[in-house]
């Protein structure tokens, strides 16, 4: 018997790996299983982009070995893209790294800077990735609590009282998921005047800027902030291109060549087609933001009924993919959402799965059509 590395003993499998193969049995029963859990776009991606990667299919580079750092008209995208929407500057040659996807960032990001023994400030609640991919590298996962009272912005004292001396990282994530809510530059001021106190390299995780949100905002804004800070962001939100596995961290050129460090041992380039597309994707209007976000308004209109039906409280001023719902006092957030999957057929997300501070709280996602959200309100 061969037995598996000491590492997969510091984490489970990813829970809506688990979950969604139990929905799919049910569903495989005659179950007419309404998923509403996971944040995978239903709309289709730009016409332009897909228009870009059919016709990149007979150039002569489209199926050689790629670039470790992307072909240069991505990376000059990239740099474009946050200088209009964000004001913020970078050097393409340097200061962007197009990644397969931002999760794949995480982890390279944690293998660049992270030493076993070291620790790393991970959101309570966040996402789970953050926290596996740290106890994968050998890391201390150490949490924050971020709550409803403080809008579910970091409380710096209490950060400041913990023992910070093998802190090497910390990841933010704002807009923030699961909770939609926004940052402040207020909040990135004092993140970066935080890591350069302490020297902890800051890692903003921004994939939902553009999803219901009237304020984009980067961490990179604020002055200073490439002294300590990272950003990833992400095409599978923004323009529907979650399979595509398109992201990018920005950054200054030091941190950038030791995350292209791991990056280039780990794969051999992103697909030609699909960096072409993401070009297209990345220079297109704000046209597409408003037609997209109107389709979500509605959806989001509508998820709000679902949550009244089930005495939820919700924050109208969310942002992102996703209503993050306040159940009543004295129920468990596993609980309700394994009642609603067993006897209305219907799957919703848990709180917990994101922390503790999850408990109380459920989530609905956005990636499902009207018709699809009415149909779920009639069931309850």
């Amino acid at each position: 018997m061969i037995e598996s590395a000491k590492r997969l003993n510091t984490v489970k499998e990813y829970y809506f790996s688990k979950k969604l193969r139990e929905v799919r049995g049910l569903m495989a029963a005659g179950k007419p299983i309404i998923n509403m859990g996971i944040g995978s776009p239903d709309l289709k991606p730009p016409t332009k982009v897909l228009e870009a990667i059919q016709g990149s299919l007979n150039d002569v580079s489209a199926h050689k070995y790629q670039s470790y750092q992307g072909l240069p008209e991505l990376r000059n995208a990239i740099t474009n893209f946050y200088k209009n929407k964000f004001s913020v500057h970078t050097n393409p040659e340097n200061e962007v790294l197009p990644l397969m996807g931002s999760k794949e960032g995480i982890m390279h990001i944690s293998m660049a800077f992270l030493n076993e023994g070291d620790k790393a400030l991970i959101p309570n609640p966040g996402y789970p990735t953050y926290t596996s991919v740290t106890k994968l590298v050998g890391a201390e996962p150490l949490f924050y609590n971020l709550s409803d009272a403080t809008n579910w912005q970091p409380n710096f004292t209490e950060l400041e009282q913990q023992d910070l001396s093998d802190v090497k990282i910390m990841w933010v994530n704002y807009p923030h998921m699961p909770t939609g809510t926004n940052a402040t530059l207020e909040t990135f001021e004092k993140l970066v005047a935080f890591g350069k106190k302490h020297q902890i390299l800051i890692i903003n995780d921004n994939p939902y800027s553009f999803i219901l949100n009237d304020n984009p905002i980067s961490i990179l804004q604020v002055a200073g902030a490439k002294d300590i800070a990272l950003e990833l962001n992400s095409l599978s939100k923004t323009f529907n291109m979650a399979g595509w596995r398109v992201g990018m961290v920005l950054g200054n050129a030091n941190f950038i060549n030791e995350i292209l460090k791991v990056k280039s041992n780990m794969d051999s380039g992103m697909f030609y087609g699909i960096q072409k597309g993401a070009v297209e994707a990345l220079q297109l209007s704000d046209n597409w933001f408003v037609a997209q976000n109107k389709v979500y308004q509605e959806r989001r209109k509508l998820i709000w009924q679902l949550a009244d039906k089930l005495d939820a409280k919700y924050s109208k001023n969310a942002t992102g993919l996703f209503v993050w719902a306040k159940i009543p006092e004295g129920k468990k957030s596993e609980e309700v959402t394994d009642a609603v999957l067993y006897d209305k057929d219907i799957f919703i997300t848990p709180g917990t799965i994101f922390g503790s501070q999850g408990e109380g709280y459920i989530r609905f996602s956005l990636c499902v059509t009207k018709e699809i959200i009415k149909e779920a309100i009639n069931r309850l």
